[in-house]
């Protein structure tokens, strides 16, 4: 999540960069920091900390950090670190839906920032492919730094009296079923778009129909029309049709983890094309969503019976492919990580016990139905060397990184230019 957080300040505050007359406050490599984005940012961080934006010795501290990560992305770059366009594209997704539930709606972040969804997300995906090299880089460097036994006992003897309370926790797993993944839905979706194409092959207006039909928001209301695009930025089942149409070409359906899409070809330029398409998604329905609870509502019966565990359900039969593998573990959150529905599900639960079916909502309108497991309700307490040694050598990891991640930083700038000019 922070990293999430991290990149959405980077994000906003370049789109915010681009409306202002700048002047540049540092530079680094071939990278420069405006004097805007050191503005929003010192602004964000001083108000969830109630704090004075206009603190130099804030404003300096926030420079310092913009100027590290650039000096880390420039390494990057001299070691030739790559990321693919696949991991690109998943946090993309990924820093959309946060940016959703931070404005309220998709409507809400399109108004805000004056373009579509599609358009956010081509803004995006430069200091993004930056970000994760970056991050790619520090994570090969310093992931696997450890702490013996003796550091820990060390770092807690030391640190003891400041680390205040172990906050309350709790694991949780859960098994979850999206009623649009059913292959009648999405037979039914194809279906639908081929009516589209056949109709676009009687002469139908393709702009008329994308207006009317399609379910991409961010196009539908131009017709389709995507603008000029270089490769690398659809998904590579949109790309590696558009990229082999004809000049007015129209594709076949094709499908996407999105949706099926009918795709035109306006315009090729080299590596850049200019489409338009049709999207056409599964849509759920009370008969879609009925199945989804029934489903789910037979494992936990199952489940309680001793027909077989939540973790052969879980791998078997939930949509949530990152926890399925894992046995439905999503992992072990305080309190104040967890939304209020989720976190009212888990206080009527004992250690084992599995809730009913409930709605999970993802944002932007997406949905699906989930049932949770409690496997561990740990309270809040003072922390303890037995207890919570996991949790102190975590701690005492992330110092001992935090150490060596400076010792890098000063060798950084010894090694690479860079200079503040505010």
């Amino acid at each position: 999540m922070k990293k999430i957080i991290l990149a959405f300040l980077i994000f906003t505050s370049s789109l915010f960069a681009q409306e202002v007359i700048d002047k540049i406050v540092a530079v680094v490599d071939n990278e420069v920091i405006l004097k805007s984005e050191l503005d929003f940012q010192t602004f964000i961080f001083a108000s969830q900390r109630r704090l004075d934006p206009s603190n130099p010795k804030l404003r300096k501290q926030i420079l310092n950090k913009m100027i590290e990560d650039k000096l880390v992305y420039a390494e990057a770059v001299l070691d030739s670190v790559e990321v693919s366009d696949e991991e690109v594209q998943a946090q993309i997704d990924r820093l959309v839906n946060f940016y959703i539930q931070q404005y309220g709606s998709k409507e809400k972040l399109e108004e805000a920032y004056g373009m579509s969804l599609e358009k956010i997300k081509r803004e995006m995906r430069e200091d993004t492919r930056k970000n994760l090299m970056a991050e790619t880089l520090k994570n090969k460097k310093f992931a696997t730094v450890d702490v013996t036994r003796r550091e820990v006992e060390k770092f807690y003897e030391t640190y003891k009296d400041s680390l205040g309370q172990i906050p309350e926790k709790f694991k949780i797993a859960h098994i979850f079923i999206n009623p649009k993944s059913g292959e009648r839905l999405k037979k039914k979706a194809r279906e639908f778009a081929q009516a589209l194409l056949d109709s676009l092959k009687n002469g139908a207006d393709f702009a008329e129909l994308a207006k009317k039909y399609s379910d991409d928001p961010g196009s539908a209301a131009a017709g389709g029309d995507l603008g000029f695009v270089k490769r690398g930025v659809f998904y590579p089942e949109f790309e590696s049709v558009a990229f082999a149409l004809k000049k007015n070409e129209i594709s076949k359906v094709i499908e996407s983890p999105v949706g099926f899409h009918i795709i035109q070809l306006l315009e090729r330029r080299g590596e850049t094309i200019h489409t338009r398409h049709i999207l056409i998604k599964p849509k759920s329905d009370a008969q879609a969503d009925i199945k989804a609870i029934e489903l789910l509502t037979e494992i936990r019966d199952s489940i309680l019976s001793g027909v077989n565990s939540f973790c052969y359900y879980a791998k078997k039969y939930s949509d949530d492919k990152q926890t399925a593998a894992n046995c439905g573990v999503l992992g072990t959150f305080e309190v104040g990580q967890l939304d209020k529905p989720l976190l009212d599900q888990i206080y009527k639960l004992k250690e084992g016990e599995i809730g009913f079916p409930k709605r999970l909502n993802l944002g932007g309108g997406e949905y699906g139905f989930h049932i949770v497991k409690l496997i561990k309700h740990i309270p809040a307490h003072s922390p303890d060397i037995n207890r919570d040694y996991d949790e102190l050598k975590k701690l005492a990891e992330f110092k001992k990184r935090e150490e060596l991640f400076k010792k890098w930083i000063k060798e950084l700038k010894e090694k690479i230019y860079w200079e503040i000019r505010a």
